[in-house]
């Protein structure tokens, strides 16, 4: 998603408008890209595994093969500039830009910097950051925020989409693609059961759908509208209150929506990065942080029910996450690989 926020960015931005091709893997991008318009180019490579040897050794030997295929398609497209994302995909092209001299610019999208940034940084023309980072500053590093779509503005129509009342209170729940089971159980634990006073709007995920339906019953609780996905999020943050959700990337969403949050880290993810994620909105005032192993159903009705009952603090935390918001981040990083193709 931030890769296809910078590649609307050189669309609006240059002209002549360039040609944006993405080299991708076998996951949402088949889809995503695609649909928004774009060439997507596949190559196949896996993550490195740092607990299983069989693996570890199956990756590096994709990955030596994904750096040829990677090579085969610069060599056709013949880029001005590479723009590498930060995921394992982003590792091999990085590579077979570098040897070829083409100029790289890297993303980083949370508060630690990920190994394939890692090992690229040092050929990089430019790493721009979403958060300031200990020992990543001076050249190559700048920070610029993450890239996010622009927000959704028409409230009332958001409303709409999702069948709420101007007068409904929403609290909105999510995790990440394939959802957050502790986040997940709770919310259901926390509401299925009983009308709370308010409305819930939760994207739990495919991989849960169907055992937390069947927890809420058939028909669904009015007040509860579950689904596994919601295409074109920005409304749903619009649409609601409050959020419950995990803090990876999608933190910068919430801040574009001007949105308070409770945030519930990954406890699993490289560097504990989403921890660092929450630390940075909860110190800024615009979230409240609970850790994955407390977050049972009645721990998070009781800090919703806080928040709720709060107008006065509901209000601050909301504008101190519109504050933390980086609009023009997609700008930035498209102006910086276009200054830098300019030089090719």
């Amino acid at each position: 998603m931030p890769a296809l926020a910078i590649a609307d960015a050189l669309r609006a931005d240059a002209v002549p408008r360039p040609r944006v091709v993405f080299v991708g893997g076998e996951r949402a991008e088949r889809e995503l890209v695609p649909a928004a318009g774009y060439d997507l180019r596949t190559i196949s490579v896996e993550g490195l595994s740092r607990s299983n040897p069989l693996k570890a050794v199956r990756a590096a030997a994709k990955a030596a093969a994904a750096v040829r295929a990677a090579g085969a398609i610069l060599d056709e497209l013949r880029p001005a500039a590479v723009l590498g994302g930060g995921g394992y995909v982003a590792g091999p092209v990085g590579l077979a830009a570098v040897r070829r001299g083409i100029p790289l610019v890297l993303t980083e999208a949370d508060s630690h910097l990920g190994l394939t940034n890692r090992l690229l940084a040092r050929r990089a023309v430019r790493v721009c950051l979403a958060f300031p980072i200990e020992g990543r500053s001076g050249e190559p590093y700048r920070v610029t925020g993450r890239p996010v779509p622009p927000p959704a503005t028409d409230r009332a129509a958001a409303r709409a989409r999702f069948g709420l009342g101007d007068g409904d209170t929403v609290v909105l729940v999510f995790g990440g693609s394939l959802g957050a089971r502790s986040v997940n159980d709770a919310a259901v634990g926390a509401w299925g059961a009983a009308d709370p006073g308010f409305r819930v709007l939760h994207a739990a995920g495919e991989r849960d759908l169907a055992d937390l339906r069947a927890r809420l019953g058939a028909p669904p609780p009015a007040w509860y509208d579950l689904r596994g996905f919601i295409d074109g999020f920005g409304e749903a943050l619009l649409a609601c209150d409050l959020v419950v959700a995990r803090s990876g990337g999608s933190i910068f969403e919430i801040a574009a929506a001007g949105r308070p949050a409770i945030l519930v880290p990954y406890p699993h993810a490289a560097g504990d990065h989403q921890a660092e994620n929450a630390r940075w909105m909860e110190h800024a005032g615009a979230a409240v942080v609970v850790g994955d192993g407390e977050v049972t159903a009645g721990r998070l009705a009781d800090e919703v029910g806080a928040l709720l009952g709060d107008r006065p603090r509901l209000e601050a935390m909301a504008h101190a996450s519109a504050g933390l918001a980086r609009p023009g981040a997609a700008h930035e990083i498209a102006a910086e690989l276009l200054r830098v193709a300019s030089r090719t």
